[in-house]
């Protein structure tokens, strides 16, 4: 199915591996303009050697003053993927204060690169979109753990299920706009990050039990349904989490 995602300038964050890394090798496939953007000078090195023509922005996105230099002036978007992310797993009982406050609004990294990046980069890219009086899209890339619990992951799933509800929100206030804004949900996916968390046979199995088609996700799975939703084949579609998960949601 063509996506007709040639000549569309595409912003993707945590472009450096995983998740990110896929998405800008298959638009850099469809004849997208990327802008990749990593907080790893040689994921990006790497990156524009496998996909040449992208542009590379290294930036820490938990960093406010230096996200808005760097993007502030990156011109003309018409399409963002927020797909960076941190996680720390922690069981509920062991969260110490050193490790909320890495994951607490006021300082922390993970709601700092979870949920305060996606709304500062959304907003740069909003605001251009609107400026130019054009229509755009938003996939931010959220998680299974948005809506259902998983051990030892009370700080991500929060973050996850704040995600899930700004991007309605975002949805109800960009709407007008023309800016259809969705997330992707996807199970664990056999990235750097999952394959750290979920190597472990035993605790995959107690994952695996519960996802009906018995199997973790693929990059590549994800991928589709972010390209999907960024295309305009995807044109009514605001405001939804598309879960990407083997049926875990419906268990």
């Amino acid at each position: 199915m063509e996506l007709f995602l040639a000549g569309r300038r595409v912003l993707v964050t945590g472009a450096g591996k995983g998740i990110g890394r896929g998405t800008v090798q298959a638009l850099h496939a469809t004849g997208a303009r990327v802008v990749a953007v990593s907080r790893t000078q040689a994921d990006l090195d790497s990156l524009v050697r496998e996909c040449p023509g992208i542009e590379p922005v290294c930036v820490d996105l938990g960093d406010w003053e230096a996200t808005e230099r760097a993007l502030g002036s990156v011109g003309p978007v018409d399409l963002l993927v927020n797909n960076a992310a941190v996680a720390l797993l922690q069981p509920f009982l062991e969260v110490t204060k050193e490790a909320f406050d890495r994951v607490c609004p006021s300082a922390s990294r993970s709601f700092e690169v979870n949920l305060r990046a996606v709304i500062q980069v959304s907003q740069i890219v909003a605001r251009g979109l609107i400026a130019r009086g054009v229509p755009g899209a938003i996939v931010n890339v959220s998680s299974q753990c948005s809506q259902r619990a998983v051990t030892n992951h009370s700080v991500y799933c929060s973050t996850k299920g704040a995600l899930d509800m700004l991007t309605k929100v975002m949805a109800l206030e960009l709407g007008p706009h023309k800016i259809r804004v969705n997330a992707v949900n996807p199970t664990v996916v056999m990235t750097s990050m999952g394959q750290a968390t979920w190597s472990d046979p035993h605790k995959a199995k107690t994952m695996l039990n519960r996802i009906p088609l018995g199997k973790f996700a693929e990059v590549e799975h994800v991928v589709n349904a972010i390209l999907f939703l960024l295309s305009d084949r995807s044109g009514m579609t605001t405001g939804s989490t598309l879960p990407v998960e083997g049926g875990f949601w419906a268990c």
